[in-house]
């Protein structure tokens, strides 16, 4: 458990973030952390480098509506401060924050407030004995540090953890999660680490994080891009999405277009994603430029918009033609129709449950 959300087992893939304020701006650093449980996130970690930041933690996780992870690094009193400030998991490297007994310190500070830890190995810190050993970073190298930290965690009677094996390079992480997976039995925090921009990183991190998941391993994933915390939420979970994994919010097919497009198709899709990203309710919203494949689409969704002739388009409501719309108030029609449907499932939802 981190907090009150369960990771591993049967438990749902949760999305993580973190922050990239600095930790003693409590009121940056929660503004931030608000953006991210609205895009979704389930878990936010924040990076406790310094006394300061342990300070000002505490008003932070009391402020939050999801549970905080502390990212502790080297030092062990961070931890400590960090355990007693509120955080609901530490991501910590056991054997990089000193002796057994601070190892301890830390286990009996996690235990006492009910922290779970993350150990967080990553091919760019490996310690210098393993890079002796094998020369390179290589998923080896990795998993043995993982092992080396989870024995440590065992060694005091400390089992509530899950561990992540990460590098940037693709073929590196999948191969060490992978062998991971087949070496221990307990929740995996999957990562492509520094997978680069909102473009790059998001193929990359699909490609890897998306490999793992379709392969059965991983419960809970961070996309590490170099844009907006709440960027990365909001493609974890379009990962999740196309795995059938998770189902947040409005899901969108939609076409290149071409020259056949009634309306100008990628500025529409841009205009619906920025409205409807408020919609936290599962449904689904097809958006193709002609009928050639516009029909087909929308026979599969909720709500359907085909583009037509003379500035007028067909809608689709569950599948079936319903009416057209003028193309100068396509947009607000969609997404009143959205909003409307999104309602629907919502005042549906609690009968249902009640039946079943």
């Amino acid at each position: 458990m981190v907090g009150s959300v369960p990771v591993g087992g049967d438990a749902p893939i949760t999305v993580q973030t973190m922050t990239n304020t600095l930790t003693s701006d409590a009121r940056a650093t929660i503004d931030q952390i608000r953006r991210c449980e609205e895009a979704g996130a389930d878990i936010i970690r924040v990076s406790c480098p310094d006394v300061e930041s342990t300070a000002a933690f505490r008003q932070i996780a009391r402020a939050a509506t999801v549970p905080l992870v502390a990212d502790i690094h080297f030092h062990y009193k961070r931890a400590l401060e960090a355990a007693d400030a509120g955080a609901a998991c530490l991501r910590i490297n056991p054997g990089n924050i000193g002796s057994s007994e601070r190892v301890a310190e830390v286990v009996r500070a996690a235990k006492a407030n009910g922290c779970s830890i993350r150990i967080g190995v990553n091919a760019g810190s490996l310690e210098k004995d393993l890079l002796e050993k094998y020369g390179e970073p290589c998923p080896e190298a990795l998993i043995e540090s993982a092992l080396d930290h989870i024995k440590l965690l065992q060694d005091h009677d400390f089992h509530e953890y899950k561990v992540a094996v990460k590098a940037s390079d693709v073929f590196l992480a999948v191969a060490a999660y992978m062998g991971l997976a087949e070496a221990v039995d307990c929740p995996l925090h999957l990562g492509i680490t520094e997978a680069g921009g909102l473009i790059g990183g998001t193929v990359k991190s699909s490609i890897g994080i998306g490999n793992l998941l379709w392969a059965g391993i991983g419960d809970t994933i961070r996309v590490s891009l170099s844009a907006e915390p709440e960027e990365e939420v909001r493609v974890g979970f379009e990962i999740l999405k196309s795995l059938g994994l998770r189902t947040r919010g409005v899901r969108i097919v939609s076409c290149p277009s071409c020259a056949r497009q009634g309306f100008d198709v990628i500025r529409t899709v841009e205009a619906l994603e920025a409205r409807l990203s408020h919609i936290k309710t599962p449904l689904s919203l097809s958006v193709l430029g002609c009928v050639v494949n516009g029909p087909g689409e929308a026979r599969e969704t909720d709500i359907g918009l085909t583009g037509g002739g003379n500035g007028k388009h067909m809608v689709y409501l569950s599948g079936v033609t319903d009416h057209h719309v003028q193309s100068d108030a396509m947009l607000d029609h969609i997404v009143s129709l959205v909003e409307a449907r999104a309602a629907e499932i919502e005042a549906a939802a609690p009968a249902s449950v009640a039946a079943e």
